[in-house]
């Protein structure tokens, strides 16, 4: 017994116990304590943001006490999206703990943080009004293409639901929405700007309800999924590289896709001088006119035409069975019967042709052509375009592009997982831009670092 009770002491004397202390001083240096690889002294060490001060220049008085420098404030925002922070106010909490973050910054134990609403007050004002978020994003692809990490032939494009910061129950009839900003300040404020903007007081996108929330955003049902108000994100990205090179918020509209596709590769071709050899998306995209505008600019476009769902029934007489004659441009069927050219039909850009009731009735192949009381051909005006890209869609090069094309669904996975942007925070189209740039300059200068310091490390041992 008493051996127990002086090995238990012994014990007791051996384990450690370590008292809660604090030093009146520290030596410390901030510097010391970020490892060489952290990515924030990757991105601070291959990125310049001195830009951002000459452009900002005009916007900042000459008088008065000195504002806090807009190269901390982008910083500060940057590492929101770097990390999956959403909130502003966690933002600022999380700042005065981190010691990578305070030497990213620049700011040191002894300077104060930023408040919160300062950057909505710049988000508002100057940084909204100088497209800085654009600015920047640009800068960063641009430096992509510099570091030889974009090669730009080969593209992919696709558009994203997020869900807007609105409840679908904000939404109210569209004639009411003027009615309603006399007591909802937030709707109120809205057409007041929207007069500012383009003259009008009304709601952008015509829908039959408005949300006074946010009245920009859109309401989407996709698949079995349940409707909901948001925005699309549309990316275009570089195949072999996964750099997205061009972003843009739209409404959460399918026709908005192919739009924002067309917008996002002239924007490209605008400021970097390169054109796509090919692009690739889903079958979303393959209508006859986008199909026929990649044409016109030599891009093949890698894309499953879109087919009308209501399309002429398969048992009866296909489009081959007619034969079109050009000196009458009208079509013979397979009985020389005769079908006359009527116009577009601008409903679905189709050129149509139509046979008569009297020219079909005593026909005895009929019941093989049609189940109306006359035959009817529509051709999309596009339809060279769309025959292109059906045979296109059997080389191997197409399938080898739809490959490629699931990196811009992997690139979504990774806003929405990682970045945590499933859900917007700000509202009004001209704020959702704002956080759809700051995502993807984050997603980029991950790629673009790792891409520099490997390319680096061959030569660092050579010397």
């Amino acid at each position: 017994m008493l051996q127990a009770i002086a090995n238990l002491g012994g014990w007791l004397l051996m384990m450690g116990q370590h008292p809660r202390s604090e030093s009146l001083f520290y030596y410390f240096r901030i510097e010391e304590q970020v490892p060489e690889n952290h990515l924030l002294r990757l991105i601070d060490r291959h990125v310049s943001f001195e830009f951002v001060r000459e452009k900002l220049r005009d916007s900042y008085s000459e008088t008065g006490r000195p504002s806090i420098d807009p190269i901390v404030l982008l910083r500060i925002l940057l590492l929101g999206y770097l990390y999956g922070i959403t909130s502003e106010r966690r933002l600022v909490e999380e700042l005065r703990m981190h010691l990578a973050w305070r030497w990213f910054t620049g700011l040191g134990f002894d300077q104060e943080i930023p408040n919160h609403s300062t950057f909505s007050k710049n988000r508002h004002g100057r940084f909204q009004e100088s497209n800085l978020f654009q600015e920047l994003f640009e800068r960063i692809v641009e430096q992509c293409i510099q570091a030889g990490l974009v090669q730009g032939e080969q593209m992919s494009v696709d558009g994203s639901f997020i869900m807007a910061n609105a409840s679908h129950h904000s939404r109210i009839p569209r004639e009411q929405f003027k009615e309603a900003a006399r007591v909802n300040y937030g709707a109120r404020k809205y057409l007041e700007e929207l007069e500012q903007e383009n003259g009008d007081g009304e709601p952008i996108h015509e829908q039959d309800k408005v949300s006074t929330t946010d009245p920009d955003s859109t309401y989407l049902t996709k698949g079995n999924r349940a409707a909901e108000l948001g925005y699309f994100d549309n990316y275009l990205i570089d195949n072999e590289s996964c750099v997205i090179v061009g972003v843009q918020a739209t409404a959460a509209r399918l026709s908005q896709e192919s739009a924002a596709a067309r917008d996002m590769i002239d924007r490209y071709c605008e400021r970097y001088g390169r054109r796509p050899k090919g692009v690739a998306a889903d079958t979303t995209y393959g209508n006859g006119e986008m199909l026929q505008w990649l044409d016109e600019r030599g891009i093949a476009g890698y894309i499953r035409v879109k087919e009308n769902p209501k399309g002429q029934p398969t048992d009866l007489y296909g489009i081959d069975q007619f034969t079109y004659v050009p000196e009458e441009n009208g079509y013979i069927c397979p009985e020389g019967k005769v079908l006359k050219y009527t116009g577009i039909n601008k409903h679905n850009n189709t050129h149509v042709y139509f046979s008569t009731p009297k020219r079909c009735r005593e026909c005895s192949q009929k019941s093989r052509c049609t189940r109306g009381q006359y035959r009817t051909i529509a051709i999309h005006t596009c339809e060279e375009a769309r025959q292109r890209a059906h045979a296109r869609a059997e080389t191997p090069e197409f399938a080898v592009a739809l490959r490629k094309r699931r990196k811009v669904e992997a690139l979504f996975s990774e806003l929405k997982n990682l970045i945590g942007l499933r859900r917007l925070r700000l509202r009004r189209i001209k704020f959702v831009r704002e956080q759809f740039y700051l995502a993807a300059v984050a997603q980029n200068l991950k790629r673009l670092v790792r891409f520099l310091t490997m390319r680096a490390q061959p030569k660092m041992a050579t010397a």
